[in-house]
């Protein structure tokens, strides 16, 4: 079951989901460290990464169709 629902995900998904998720991680390490204002600029990043992915998504299956 899991192998089926990875075999949906694309080297692209694979990738900006690795950098979603970096940039989350860094920006929580940032905050911790107390740099709290570079760690809220980063963080913002993560939904941005995320919809540029959705954002692709859509326009592939857009060309497939």
């Amino acid at each position: 079951m899991l192998k089926d629902v990875l075999k949906k995900f694309t080297i692209t998904d694979i990738l900006l989901f690795i950098a979603a998720f970096s940039s989350l991680i860094f920006s929580e390490i940032l905050y911790f460290n107390g740099e709290e204002n570079s760690a809220i600029f980063i963080g913002i990043w993560v939904p941005s990464i995320l919809a540029f992915g959705i954002y692709l998504k859509l326009i592939t299956n857009q060309k497939n169709d």
